[in-house]
């Protein structure tokens, strides 16, 4: 039975191309007022006038959208969710002058992530991350990404891939997971007589057969960062991982100009995330290329950084931007994606058009699913949202507020706000 979304103050639709939108394209959300959003099953049926509509499905359900604003569900296409403890203690360090790097030659950073996570069962992992796939959601996050990558074993990455498998099983949201063996050489190959290149082999020889034998993942990243993996090391990863089937992504000139945006580029990877270093030449060549530039400005700001990446650069250069909040223990802590639009607007200077476009159909186009959600359009998927704002340019005003007042995804109810945010049992 068809339902209609009715008395919205706006509906966001974003409809369009369903591709990565660029450019002068990012300037065009689809702000109508006045209409009514038809679902049909999984589908977006139809968008127009209410009563043709209550015409066309009579007898359908109605949800009262109550002068909210009705958007498309948000795409977060760069999370790290599968994790044991907080690392609050770093935050202290890096108030005291420590670096980032300097911090993981600790044995801290994502090195004290892999130890807590080793010691954690499946179980246990799976319990921890069910409350913040939760919190998510309640934030208007109806597709989320979740890499493995604290593992960094064999048997622990697919530990982690698994728990994923078991959240996309039973959540109502949309899971993307990702492979991130390549997200750290393990500290216990840094000493003779293991070598990193060993590790490198054991991801290409070991870990990528058991990851896509057992279907575990739809991309494989790595961390392509000088102290991490190298330009050349990145390749060879990621070349197998595209001849083992699995899509690419790439940590990209985060903290350093390396050239990973170039290499994102040349190798077609979906997308190159952070970007807060990278060059002119980099610019260039995600401009002229497929891949997504996916920025993280929670990340930035989170670590105390006085340079965001180039956004604007990047837009009006015509390549294909996307926002993210890069959840994750230690530089990124935030599951709140709305203020990842309020940074975009503040620090990044995009328009609230650009925001919403990089929070929604460009998000989906990171994740190569551009093609199904990411609008409000006719036979797209019934991913929604609806925010208690009377007008979308309040979403990014109301910095650090949580304004979702309930997501659908796939035409079934997700969150809806009980004070602290649920997920409804009809799945």
């Amino acid at each position: 039975m068809p339902t209609l979304f009715v008395n919205a103050a706006q509906v966001v639709t974003c409809a369009g191309p369903a591709r990565g939108r660029r450019g002068p394209e990012m300037r065009d959300m689809g702000v109508l007022s006045g209409v009514t959003v038809a679902v049909d099953g999984d589908r977006i049926a139809a968008v127009g006038d209410r009563a043709e509509l209550e015409r066309r499905y009579p007898g359908g359900a109605q949800v009262d959208c109550a002068g909210g604003v009705l958007t498309p569900g948000l795409v977060d296409s760069h999370t790290h969710g599968i994790f044991g403890k907080p690392r609050h203690e770093e935050q202290e360090l890096r108030a005291s002058g420590a670096a980032y790097m300097d911090i993981a030659k600790r044995g801290g950073g994502i090195h004290g992530s892999v130890r807590d996570l080793r010691a954690r069962s499946e179980d246990e992992l799976f319990a921890l991350a069910w409350p913040r796939l939760r919190r998510i959601a309640a934030h208007g996050t109806t597709t989320v990404e979740l890499k493995s990558g604290y593992g960094l074993t064999v048997e622990d990455e697919l530990k982690s891939l698994r728990v994923i498998r078991r959240l996309a099983d039973t959540i109502p949201m949309r899971v993307v997971p990702t492979f991130l063996g390549a997200h750290e050489v393990p500290l216990e190959y840094r000493t003779k007589p293991r070598t990193r290149e060993e590790y490198i082999a054991l991801i290409i020889d070991e870990m990528l057969p058991r990851v896509t034998g057992g279907g575990l993942a739809r991309f494989a990243d790595v961390f392509c960062e000088p102290g991490a993996y190298t330009i050349e090391e990145s390749r060879r990863i990621l070349g197998a991982a595209r001849a083992a089937g699995l899509g690419l992504k790439l940590h990209a000139d985060e903290l350093e100009t390396s050239g990973a945006a170039e290499l994102a580029a040349a190798i077609g990877a979906t997308s190159a995330d952070h970007l807060a270093a990278i060059s002119d030449a980099g610019i260039a060549a995600l401009t002229g290329s497929g891949t997504v530039a996916t920025l993280l400005p929670g990340t930035m700001l989170f670590l105390g950084r006085p340079k965001q990446a180039p956004a604007r650069a990047l837009i009006d250069s015509g390549a294909v931007v996307a926002l993210a909040t890069d959840f994750n223990p230690g530089t990124s802590p935030t599951v709140n994606f709305p203020l990842m639009m309020t940074l975009a607007v503040s620090q990044l200077r995009l328009s609230v058009a650009e925001a919403v476009i990089a929070a929604t159909v460009n998000g989906a186009a990171a994740l190569g699913i551009a093609d199904h959600t990411g609008q409000i359009a006719p036979g797209m998927s019934a991913d929604l949202a609806l925010f208690d704002v009377d007008d979308i340019r309040e979403l990014p005003y109301w910095y650090g507020d949580r304004r979702c007042r309930q997501t659908w995804v796939r035409g079934v109810a997700c969150h809806v706000s009980d004070g602290d945010g649920t997920f409804s049992p009809s799945r």
